[in-house]
């Protein structure tokens, strides 16, 4: 008499006690989705259960049903069995596992296989997730990194899958988010650089779980870094805020015994581009965005290759498109003459809702950013950052820009230039930029 997989428990696997038998003891079957464990809807597919060569039987099972789904005999070698899908359907998404008997009795149940039906509808209703590491796909060897799953839609749950490992598909349910977005962080690691780690994710409701998105663009591929040497510098020219249409260059310098460098975005494509050291200056051009758009924007790190092996992985280089949109305005209250030790506010305002970013002229990036709320009494969307006490190293030109809230490094084109005076001399106080959305 076979083994038979239980119902106790929701959502778990067991032994049926009132069968009489115990579990197998022989060594556990292999199971496996063909061609992957998410097929999509209308295609054919098959699940395929290996055992040992001695296997006479093997049988298959659902999640909380425990009569066996089908059952076949070998095939030659005689230690594979075939479970054919003649088109997918949603009633076959389910979780899945297989026993085989052979001479000696029955074996251990296999792993439990998830299977996914994959829907292709036209406008976007199952559109794919967009998948990302953070904070970089490029990770220090024994070095952990989390996986950002995330939609535009409203998912109510996410699911990773690893190139090579259908089996182990991990599920997180959502995150809230603001517009309806939907996101779900899974922590991976530690990354060893011995095997390739690709992953992509899915996005499923709560009303039809078993029915998955389409999958995030090509596998996202983390880069396991072995012999670390010292890490190598990125920087963009003529800056990384860069106006739409633009040439931008991404350079990275390394040690003079550097002989290739690769650069990385946080897609994670694997690399996203290579190039040889130029010269010796230890450094090397990635010169390959010749017209700067929405779709160029993210982070960017590098690495450099010498005979002993990789460097660590640079800091990441955020790029951001301006010009997408309208300029801000940007003013000072109660002027931008201030005296020393004195507070100023400084006010972005703009017709149209998103996030504020003050940056200050020569500055290596934003002050501070800040999500605008809508002042009636101006008409505007307003954020307002605070300064002060303010000291003469606040004395500067300053501007800001919109940015969009969905795309976050997409900006508008930036304010006029605030010239901020600070008057009197005296020691320099502690200062502080205090950020405070207006509205009202």
């Amino acid at each position: 008499v076979p083994p038979i997989l239980g119902t106790e428990g929701l959502g778990t696997w067991s032994w049926d006690p009132a069968s009489g038998c115990l579990p197998g003891t022989l060594p556990r079957p292999s199971l496996r989705a063909e061609p992957g464990s998410v097929i999509t809807l209308g295609r054919p597919g098959a699940l395929w259960c290996q055992g040992t060569l001695e296997a006479q039987e093997c049988r298959l099972y659902r999640e909380r049903i425990p009569e066996p789904w089908d059952r076949q005999m070998p095939l030659e070698p005689r230690n594979k069995v075939k479970f054919s899908i003649p088109l997918m359907a949603e009633v076959y998404a389910r979780r899945y596992r297989c026993v085989c008997l052979s001479a000696a009795g029955w074996s251990e149940p296999s792993d439990t296989l998830e299977l996914g039906c994959q829907v292709r509808v036209t406008q976007g209703a199952y559109s794919k997730p967009s998948l990302s590491a953070l904070p970089s796909p490029v990770v220090t060897s024994g070095g952990n990194v989390t996986l950002q799953c995330r939609s535009q839609l409203g998912f109510h749950r996410f699911i990773l899958t690893e190139e090579g490992a259908p089996w182990a598909a991990r599920t997180q349910s959502s995150e809230p988010r603001p517009s309806a977005q939907s996101q779900a962080l899974f922590p991976v690691g530690p990354v060893t650089p011995s095997r390739r780690w690709a992953f992509q994710c899915y996005g499923s409701y709560r009303e039809n779980p078993s029915v998955w998105s389409e999958p995030s663009d090509a596998g996202l591929v983390l880069l396991g870094l072995g012999l670390l040497l010292a890490e190598p510098s990125i920087w963009a020219d003529p800056g990384p805020l860069v106006a739409v249409g633009s040439p931008v260059t991404l350079w990275c310098q390394g040690s003079l015994q550097a002989e290739v460098y690769h650069m990385y975005t946080e897609s994670g494509r694997h690399p996203w581009e290579t190039r040889p050291q130029q010269d010796s200056r230890h450094k090397a051009s990635f010169s390959v965005i010749k017209s700067m758009s929405s779709h160029d924007t993210g982070q960017y790190c590098c690495v450099y290759w010498t005979s002993l092996g990789h460097s660590q992985p640079s800091d990441p280089l955020t790029l951001v498109v301006t010009g997408m949109f309208p300029a801000p305005s940007l003013s000072a209250q109660p002027s931008p003459v201030v005296a020393s030790g004195e507070n100023v506010s400084l006010s972005c305002g703009s017709d149209e809702a998103g996030t504020a970013h003050l940056l200050k002229e020569g500055g290596a990036g934003p002050l501070h950013s800040l999500e605008a709320r809508y002042s009636h009494g101006a008409g505007l969307w307003q954020a307002t950052f605070l300064l002060g006490p303010v000291d003469s190293t606040q004395r500067g030109i300053y501007r800001c820009y919109r940015g969009d809230t969905n795309k976050t490094r997409v900006w508008s084109l930036p304010s006029d230039p605030l010239q901020l005076e600070v008057s009197g001399e005296g020691p320099s106080p502690v200062s502080s930029v205090l950020m405070v959305s207006a509205g009202d």
